[in-house]
């Protein structure tokens, strides 16, 4: 019987902000970085996060503000929660990866692929925010109404907990954020077909929503039976499933690492070993 991956904490401190995250994997195979949502972290994404770390190195950061991470006194736009991912990428030493962002978090990653293609091997949009109609706040906020009435109950807890983590004024701020921001301008400018996936009950990020955004990105839509909008929550082996076979259909099946090395003529110590999970930090 194989055992469960285990997953390690690591704090590494970026462009000023001490920043957690969640990882497992050895360095071989495609990275895949699990990117949350708004008033979220990396709690909600461990479902998918296990399920993929059985097939590839996982790495699940917390965004500035929320999760574990450092809270700045402001809440970061789309725009600059990009630059501090790619900056946390760049410290770790880490290029082509597969990019996968939830909801909110797919906001950042499509504009994380456009500012740095280098370092983007495949992207995963999954429940990609909302769709033009719902691009304010009092809209948003009637499609999460609408999105807890077919949510699994349980989530509560881990959501509730998130949401105190990172406050309501952060929350509300990045809302703002997230309703000011037409990921369109970015989706047309991906640099390379994305897997757009969503649960086919998401209110939030409709299905015919996210055939438009398959059909801007020449990516490949899929649909999880039974899900809402927390799809990579309530639904974490099929999603996994769903990307390690976009992965394979994109890449071939992963078998070189795709951590960069550190040159020869730097000391070891220049950068934190992107797969130090053999212990907790």
């Amino acid at each position: 019987m194989r055992e469960s991956p285990r997953f390690h904490s690591r704090y590494l401190t970026t462009a000023g902000v001490r920043t957690h995250d969640r990882h497992c994997g050895r360095p071989t195979g495609l990275p895949v970085v699990l990117v949350h949502g708004l008033a979220v972290s990396h709690r909600y994404l461990m479902p998918t996060a296990r399920a993929l770390a059985a097939h590839h190195p996982v790495l699940v950061p917390d965004l500035p503000g929320f999760g574990r991470s450092g809270k700045p006194r402001r809440a970061y736009d789309v725009g600059r929660h990009a630059g501090h991912l790619a900056a946390w990428l760049d410290a770790l030493g880490l290029d082509r990866v597969c990019l996968a962002g939830h909801s909110f978090g797919a906001e950042v990653v499509a504009r994380l692929a456009v500012l740095r293609p280098d370092l983007v091997a495949a992207v995963v949009l999954a429940a990609p925010t909302t769709d033009p109609v719902a691009r304010s706040r009092r809209a948003l906020i009637g499609r999460w109404v609408l999105d807890l009435l077919v949510e699994a109950p349980w989530q509560a807890l881990v959501l509730a907990r998130d949401v105190a983590d990172a406050k309501p004024w952060r929350v509300l701020a990045t809302v703002g954020h997230s309703v000011r921001n037409a990921i369109e301008d970015d989706l047309r400018r991906l640099p390379v077909p994305p897997l757009v996936l969503g649960g086919a009950l998401d209110p939030v990020a409709p299905l015919l929503w996210r055939a438009e955004v398959a059909a801007m990105t020449g990516g490949v839509p899929v649909s999880v039976p039974a899900a809402a909008h927390n799809v990579l929550t309530t639904s974490g082996r099929r999603s996994a499933d769903a990307i390690v076979r976009h992965l394979r259909r994109v890449h071939g099946v992963p078998e070189q690492s795709c951590v960069s090395e550190t040159p020869k003529s730097a000391s070891s110590a220049a950068r934190p070993a992107a797969w130090s999970c053999c212990s907790s930090r």
